[in-house]
């Protein structure tokens, strides 16, 4: 299990996590800030260069889960986690890859009032020898208050929520670690989607709305705008593994079995296994269906009618390409099917 505590800068994780390792048996702090220091060592310049902060990094999100798990096989017991997480979408991916590993998550958001957190920044004295380097963190703090309040809308409905603003370190580690014993900070409810071990067969459905809008979903379980659809199971065919995919999902009963448009491999780039990606035309959801999409929290974040242009924006450019090559395909058929004198759905 992990306990992963979450908050503005200075909210006191890392104070509490180190008080929490004594009230929890068996239990290990992991701070995920020395994984981010340790890619200073290991990554070119130019690429670090690239980004403002190392969560904003693949390989760092991809080597926390890697080391917590490592971690929990050599260690057992539970592990503390004091790292602050402000995008939904990397907690998405981080908790959606420990979930696949079947590892619950107790997620803990420490929310003091926003005058004694900036009290605390002002007090914050990191590094004695240098007076500027404090400065810095002090303003790196400051700057991140806003992103916080921005993102409280989901960590207050996604975490266990405690006030720290009159606590001593000692007194948040005993409520959190009684949160934990009674239930009250449950496990994330992350969709567990085991990770692949080989090449897999995915089959994406594209569905459209009245004004030719094309369906995207965001899953919590990966970064990134998907197609609906999913894995294929063994002994399924593909098309109607997206049907079932659809209706899981979106609440959608297709009424046809949809048509093949675009047949693409996806090479093996570790991690990754790859494998082949194929995507159907799940026609347009007329009759105001498109209206009626159910979104189950588990798996969906977010789904939207998009143009080409808007998918452009959202989409990896992997799958936007597919995206492209389905639409020109879509229109290729549309164009026969009238010549031939076929009705068009």
């Amino acid at each position: 299990m992990i306990v992963w505590l979450n908050g503005a800068f200075s909210a006191g994780k890392t104070s509490a996590a180190r008080e929490l390792t004594g009230l929890i048996p068996d239990s290990t702090l992991y701070e995920p800030e020395v994984t981010g220091g340790s890619l200073r060592y290991l990554l070119p310049r130019k690429r670090l260069g690239d980004v403002g902060d190392f969560q904003d990094l693949t390989i760092w999100r991809r080597l926390v889960v890697d080391t917590a798990a490592a971690l929990l096989a050599e260690l057992g017991g539970t592990l503390v986690v004091p790292m602050t997480l402000l995008r939904q979408d990397y907690r998405d991916e981080i908790f959606g890859r420990l979930a696949a590993r079947r590892i619950p998550v107790r997620h803990v958001l420490l929310s003091p009032d926003e005058t004694i957190l900036r009290q605390r920044i002002a007090a914050r004295e990191e590094f004695e020898s240098g007076r500027e380097r404090s400065a810095s963190v002090r303003r790196w703090a400051l700057d991140h208050i806003a992103p916080y309040h921005a993102a409280l809308s989901w960590l207050a409905a996604d975490a266990h929520v405690i006030d720290t603003s009159r606590l001593t370190p000692r007194q948040t580690a005993e409520q959190i670690a009684e949160a934990v014993r009674s239930g009250a900070a449950a496990a994330c409810e992350i969709v567990q989607t085991p990770e692949p071990t080989g090449e897999t067969l995915a089959a994406g459905v594209l569905l459209f709305d009245e004004q030719d809008r094309v369906l995207l979903v965001d899953p919590t379980y990966k970064p990134g705008w998907e197609f609906p659809g999913g894995v294929v199971e063994p002994g399924e065919s593909p098309a109607r593994a997206g049907m079932r995919e659809v209706a899981e999902e979106l609440g959608i009963e297709l009424e046809r079995v949809p048509g093949l448009l675009v047949v693409d491999w996806e090479p093996p780039i570790p991690p990754a296994f790859g494998g082949l990606r194929l995507l159907f035309d799940g026609g347009r959801l007329g009759g105001g269906r498109a209206d009626r999409l159910l979104l189950p929290g588990s798996e969906l974040r977010d789904c939207r009618f998009v143009s080409e242009g808007e998918a452009a924006e959202l989409l990896p450019a992997v799958r936007f390409k597919r995206l492209r090559w389905a639409l020109r395909a879509r229109e290729r058929s549309t164009v026969l099917n009238l010549e031939e004198g076929v009705p068009v759905g």
